[in-house]
């Protein structure tokens, strides 16, 4: 992935969980922040590159290592694609899942 999409998702993480806004302005579009209807966790839906991703708040009340630190004050959120976790940001550190991250070695 390019550093100009880790440097959106760095952006919309700030926006929505360290500004607390209620929209987000990315690459000169304006993107509404939401609410998700169970536990009431940020999301916010916008595209990069003509696809759609979906910036969410992490659950601290579930068992991953995320929601663990969430639980100890880091503000996380987890980016999702059309195949599923691309990425999650981590108090400003971007971490890529899978493909997505270049430095990942093959098994």
């Amino acid at each position: 992935m390019s550093a100009v999409f880790e440097a959106m998702l760095v952006s919309a993480w700030r926006q929505v969980l360290v500004d607390d806004l209620a929209t987000v302005v990315l690459d000169g579009n304006t993107w509404p922040v939401k609410r998700t209807s169970q536990q009431r966790l940020r999301q916010v839906d916008f595209q990069f590159d003509g696809k759609e991703i979906r910036g969410l708040e992490q659950n601290p009340d579930t068992k991953s290592r995320w929601a663990q630190q969430a639980r100890a004050g880091k503000k996380v959120m987890q980016f999702l694609g059309d195949t599923g976790y691309i990425a999650v940001v981590v108090d400003g550190q971007v971490h890529l899942y899978g493909k997505a991250n270049p430095k990942r070695s093959a098994r």
